[in-house]
């Protein structure tokens, strides 16, 4: 019953069809930040899975991933022209399943941001910005950014610049950009696809994440990925795989007979703590009609609560930032990476080279890490943070019919009338905002703007704390402006496919 079991690649580009998008409308919307020669595209050294699932699609890979062919420079100064002497795992598989590598994406510094507007390589713009005539908006200030942080990768699926491309989301760097960009954005549950050569932000949330136009590309290529790798301490194991794969089999038999569009049996959590103030007339419109849309197909409407929400993003910036105040710290000027040639002492390399290889945001999100973790600050602020987490996760596990094979004892709390297969939420409080608006403002404090973009992330963040799978589905366009927006499926720990499916049948009516 998955989809793409039985069912084809929705995806007719090319290969030389991207190439040929790419050169003609990257200037605009600076999505790609290398791309590969197309004599290697051609070579037979591109060629080991020639006859394998994803023959010849074309697919792009953020540019934290690490890659022998093309530079890895995680969207900074401080990687710049850094050639990793290694694939990450996810990149070999991709190579052996017949894909094209058509080139790596632009991005926030480190994955830090959500407009990808803190890059070395400059901001990406929106495609929508373009998507009438191609051409440039005649007033600059109504240009609006693409998401963050995988930006990029959203963009080039969106100006039809690769099929499908690889991002990495921790806090919503996948949803956050399809969701402004009109595209498919998916996030696996922690653990199920390989982080090994993913350039870390922060351990215990980076996720390996899929931007397509259709989820059943998505699914090709997830199904690609979707195995246990020994090089990564948090992959799933194979045993966990095979038992949470025979209960979605058993799960996905209710739909079994059903036609496609029909949602019958689904029971759809509608959670209340996503009404926060944020949320604008236009996403809460949607929001409304996505929750007609699917009762109309079937799908039983079921109020639930979430009542640890409100800890979410406090909770999260606090955990991420201190996690990328550990990782960060190899970035020493000794190394790797860049170095300072200021000719300082050696007491002062440290600092003037992170100085100049990291940009504002980096520093900023550093410094309030290495705050976190001093003493004192680690018990009033990092535990209590690993402890709202907690009973996030158990909020979650409380709403869902599915049990969480990670050790919930699922206790009966909750009546199983009240509990539900998949939750759906917003993925971001507005459409895109304008460049003009995310980017910093230097000659004042802009301290207000920068929790501003902070809560960007609040309708993501809790199912990233919690490791669940989540996607993004274009669910409309703004009737004021124009540009799409995205609604957010969240399912149990592990029940990747099963929700792939579901937003396969959801998609299918859209």
């Amino acid at each position: 019953m998955f989809c793409n079991k039985n069912k084809r690649s929705l995806s007719t580009l090319t290969w030389t069809d991207c190439l040929d998008r790419i050169n003609a409308h990257n200037n605009k919307v600076n999505a790609f930040v290398s791309v590969q020669d197309k004599s290697v595209l051609e070579s037979d050294a591109t060629q080991l899975g020639k006859g394998g699932p994803l023959k010849d699609m074309p697919i792009a890979i953020k540019d934290n991933f690490c890659t022998s062919a093309l530079p890895t420079t995680c969207g900074s100064a401080m990687l710049k022209d850094f050639v990793s002497p290694y694939n990450a795992t996810v990149v070999d598989l991709l190579h052996q399943a017949g894909a094209k590598l058509v080139g790596k994406t632009n991005m926030d510094e480190f994955g830090m941001g959500s407009a990808n507007i803190f890059s070395n390589s400059g901001p990406v713009s929106n495609p929508w910005n373009y998507k009438a005539n191609h051409t440039a908006l005649d007033d600059a200030s109504q240009i609006r950014v693409a998401g963050g942080s995988s930006g990029g990768s959203a963009a080039a699926v969106a100006m039809d610049m690769c099929a499908v491309a690889l991002g990495s989301d921790t806090g919503g760097s996948v949803r956050l950009p399809a969701a402004y960009c009109g595209v498919v954005g998916y996030k696996p549950s922690y653990g199920q696809v390989s982080r090994n050569g993913l350039v870390a932000y922060a351990n215990s949330l980076d996720t390996v994440g899929l931007l397509g136009h259709s989820v059943s590309d998505i699914a090709s290529v997830y199904n690609v990925l979707s195995h246990h790798d020994e090089k990564d301490p948090t992959s799933m194991p194979a045993d966990l795989r095979t038992r949470i794969l025979d209960q979605e089999q058993d799960l996905a038999s209710q739909w079994q007979d059903t036609k496609g569009g029909d949602l019958s049996g689904l029971r759809v959590g509608i959670p209340n703590e996503y009404y926060v103030q944020e949320l604008s007339t236009e996403v809460l419109d949607t929001w409304r009609s996505g929750i007609k849309s699917l009762r109309d197909r079937g799908a039983s409407i079921v109020p639930v609560s979430l009542p640890h929400t409100e800890y979410a993003l406090p909770a999260y910036y606090i955990i991420a930032l201190a996690e990328a105040s550990s990782n960060l710290a190899r970035f020493d000027g000794v190394r790797y990476g860049h170095r300072s040639d200021k000719g300082s002492s050696t007491d002062l390399i440290y600092a003037d080279t992170r100085s100049e290889g990291f940009g504002s945001e980096v520093q900023r999100r550093i410094l309030l890490g290495t705050h976190v973790l001093t003493a004192g600050t680690y018990e009033s602020h990092f535990l209590p943070a690993q402890q709202a987490r907690r009973l996030i996760m158990d909020d979650y596990n409380k709403v869902f019919l599915m049990k969480n094979d990670l050790g919930d004892d699922n206790k009966p709390s909750t009546a199983t009338d009240q509990k539900v297969h998949v939750l759906l939420s917003p993925s971001s409080i507005s459409t895109a905002p304008t460049l003009q608006k995310c980017l910093p403002d230097r000659s004042k404090d802009n301290s207000e703007g920068v929790v501003e973009a902070y809560v960007n992330d609040v309708m993501t963040v809790p199912a990233s704390l919690a490791g669940l799978p989540a996607i993004t589905l274009p669910f409309g366009r703004s009737p004021t402006n124009g540009y799409p927006i995205g609604l957010q499926l969240v399912s149990q720990y592990g029940y990747d496919r099963f929700l792939l499916d579901i937003s396969d049948r959801i998609m299918d009516q859209i």
